[in-house]
């Protein structure tokens, strides 16, 4: 038996995108949802297409829904990072919970808007977590919330089974997206023993699948990693210029501080000329040859 990848356009679609107990499942699982706020049931919304960039639109994944409470859901799947995805999934979130409403409606009729974002890349370097809350807080007192919107960023590279001690479900399905792939040929006993995931794996069985599919799978890791390879080679481009550049102010440092020291000895070679001293005592203290002593302070 093959797995496809499950964090790949064609099956993160399938899996969460057709099965609203998974989503739900899912959703329960990595939202920062108390006991009393759990879904209980999914309605499936259009997914908005998003635009082309030069880094195409295959490396980004949409789910969409909203649950029994009115709550609405957008879940996205990024597998190369950039500056510009933290703006898009703020704008999103805030389309679709501004879109609740029509002109002269309540505002009261407003219901909140979680935002859940994958991530195949990291983009907090300075820390280990891997599970990232954004609320709309206030700055003086923290626990002040303004609710409505919330954010939640999974760097799914720095997470590993031991470094969660929550939900037992939460590292369940973590570890269905980390660790299953193309290599995978046995799921791991403790997957396979839990039933919602169980079916996921099931939903990714590459004998699900058709040729043309398999195609379009291929092709979005063609897309990837053609995207993963420009992004890399303009970072190395900017770290070249970026050292370039500190190199060419080192060096405009150095031959700065020359020419600095060597008008300091001209100078202290005119005073000890001005004071009388002869010429071999000049060249001592300050270095310069007879050459140059003569030919500037003569």
């Amino acid at each position: 038996m093959r797995y496809l990848d499950p964090k790949a356009d064609l099956t993160f679609k399938r899996v969460f995108g057709e099965h609203p107990d998974l989503i739900t499942s899912f959703l329960n699982a990595l939202l920062p949802l108390a006991d009393d706020e759990q879904i209980t049931e999914i309605e499936y919304l259009p997914s908005e297409l998003a635009p082309e960039s030069p880094l195409k639109k295959y490396s980004i994944v949409d789910v969409r829904c909203k649950d029994q409470k009115g709550r609405q859901f957008i879940v996205e799947m990024q597998m190369l990072w950039t500056k510009s995805f933290m703006q898009r999934v703020l704008f999103n979130a805030a389309k679709a919970y501004v879109r609740q409403i029509g002109t002269g409606e309540d505002y009261s009729l407003l219901q909140p808007v979680y935002s859940l974002a994958l991530l195949n890349q990291n983009y907090m370097e300075d820390t280990d977590d891997y599970y990232h809350l954004y609320k709309i807080v206030c700055d003086e007192h923290s626990n002040k919330v303004i609710e409505g919107l919330q954010f939640v960023f999974i760097e799914l590279k720095k997470f590993t089974p031991h470094t969660i001690t929550e939900k037992k479900m939460t590292a369940l399905w973590l570890r269905y997206l980390t660790e299953i792939n193309e290599s995978t040929r046995i799921a791991p006993p403790d997957l396979l023993a839990n039933p919602e995931v169980n079916k996921a794996l099931t939903t990714i069985e590459e004998s699900a699948y058709s040729d043309a599919q398999l195609r379009g799978y291929d092709k979005f890791w063609d897309e990837v990693r053609t995207a993963l390879t420009i992004m890399h080679d303009k970072e190395n481009e900017l770290k070249e210029l970026q050292e370039k550049i500190a190199r060419g102010r080192a060096e405009g440092r150095a031959e700065g501080m020359a020419e600095g020291k060597a008008t300091e000895k001209i100078d202290i070679a005119r005073n000890l000329k001005g004071m009388g001293i002869d010429t071999e005592t000049i060249m001592k203290a300050t270095g310069l040859d007879r050459l140059t002593i003569d030919g500037i302070l003569n």
